[in-house]
């Protein structure tokens, strides 16, 4: 299966898209992105089960693995790109509440990846909010976040990401004798966490400078080791890339009388 490709099962469902829509939304999402002219679709989703190969390393190297680099990189873009492939098959302006998340499946080397969000359609003028390659945006931000984005002057453009897979180096026996009992600094996992950080961090900014974005917002980062042991670890950050669409919005204050006891 392509991975910007749709799957024939995913295909059926949303040929029958339109007549009823369902969502992730809140209830105050759905209130505030229909208050801005956004009308859900179709739940889109992608998934991408992935076998992640092998790598040696010596227990006293400090490097980034690339293979496990490419693997769980990979993975992530064709559940992404599966995602976007059902909102574009949709008509989609863009895919809110974006979410890309993993999991174990059956061997310890078997690692699932599935991304899920809400196409929606800019009801007031189609078309005006997608990609300039004519793709629906993507982003992880919630209904409050986009409206308040979209007030500032601002539009998403696509949900971006960076990882790298580091092995940290070992520490030798005399060096970890000599710290026994005693507050030190590890450096070698000070220093691979700068390095994977920076590795990670730069690939995510290429991705949003590929997507011809002016800035990231809602950047977040996770760590992980997976199955890979103590010494290998994974740095991935994500956000939502966004470009300049006009001035900000002057947000005008509402009178709001609590009606509670409290």
């Amino acid at each position: 299966m392509q991975p910007n490709s749709l799957d024939p099962v995913a295909s059926e469902r949303l040929s029958h898209a339109g007549k009823i829509f369902t969502s992730d939304l809140s209830i105050n999402e759905f209130a505030l992105l229909h208050g801005a002219g956004f009308e859900p679709i179709e739940l889109v989703m992608g998934v991408s089960v992935y076998h992640v190969g092998y790598q040696f390393t010596g227990i006293r190297q400090q490097s980034e693995l690339p293979v496990l680099t490419d693997a769980t990189y990979r993975a992530r873009w064709n559940a992404m790109s599966r995602m976007q492939a059902e909102a574009d098959a949709l008509g989609a302006d863009g895919v809110v509440g974006v979410r890309l998340d993993w999991r174990h499946q059956g061997e310890g080397e078997h690692l699932e990846f599935i991304a899920v969000g809400t196409a929606v359609r800019y009801t007031e003028k189609p078309g005006a909010f997608r990609r300039p390659n004519g793709q629906a945006f993507s982003s992880h931000l919630t209904g409050q976040d986009l409206t308040t984005l979209l007030r500032s002057g601002f539009a998403p453009v696509a949900f971006v990401m960076g990882n790298c897979v580091f092995h940290i180096a070992v520490q030798g026996f005399l060096r970890t004798l000599s710290q026994v009992g005693r507050n030190a600094e590890m450096p070698q996992w000070t220093q691979g966490s700068y390095q994977s950080r920076e590795l990670a961090m730069s690939r995510m900014q290429a991705e949003a400078e590929r997507d011809g974005a002016n800035g990231i917002v809602g950047v977040h980062f996770a760590i992980s080791n997976y199955a890979w042991g103590h010494h290998t670890v994974e740095f991935y950050v994500a956000g939502t890339a966004v470009r300049r669409v006009g001035e900000p919005q002057t947000i005008t204050p509402s009178f709001v009388l609590p009606m509670s006891d409290g």
